[in-house]
């Protein structure tokens, strides 16, 4: 299995990436950025979770993780969650792999390191992944991580989502098959 570890993905970075400027981006990430980070979608994903972070700035230590993987420091996507554990201890986890890295194990190695954080955390009970049913690759990524079908729902931005969840004790790290 892929490693991947993170560095934060901070007010600046996002800043920089909403701005369309990829060098200041880098350079307050500390590491190279691609232009996959000026998407449309990751530019609706940075502007969201900048208005969440001002809405609640201890929401930002959740929220968003660049994942870098090797020797050479290559960012190969970004991970999170969706803020804070609510009431209950539950955290829902995002992430997203690069095209370019796509295929080669950098998801379930970045859900890894998610769910190790998210155990870390006295106050997380519960992991929630929502995916489209149609996702073959997010659904075949969260295999053997122990997580259970518990629902679905209407999102505004990716339409009908299937619910899992999984006791954050009892995530396991899937084989190395």
């Amino acid at each position: 299995m892929k490693n991947v570890s993170f560095t934060e993905l901070n007010g600046a970075v996002m800043t920089a990436l909403l701005d369309g400027d990829l060098a200041r981006a880098s350079a307050e990430a500390g590491v190279g950025l691609t232009d996959y980070f000026l998407a449309d979608k990751a530019l609706w994903l940075w502007r969201y979770r900048l208005g969440q972070m001002a809405d609640n700035p201890a929401a930002a230590h959740w929220c968003g993780r660049l994942a870098v993987c090797g020797p050479d420091g290559a960012v190969v996507g970004h991970g999170g969650f969706h803020g804070p554990p609510d009431d209950a201890g539950m955290v829902e986890v995002g992430y997203s792999v690069d095209p370019a890295f796509r295929r080669r194990g950098y998801a379930r190695a970045t859900l890894t390191e998610l769910l190790r954080r998210a155990a870390a955390d006295p106050d997380v009970t519960t992991v929630r992944a929502s995916i489209s049913p149609d996702n073959a690759a997010s659904l075949a990524t969260i295999a053997g991580f122990g997580f259970t079908e518990v629902g679905e729902l209407w999102d505004e931005e990716d339409g009908i989502e299937t619910l899992f969840e999984v006791p954050v004790r009892q995530a396991v790290r899937p084989s190395a098959a």
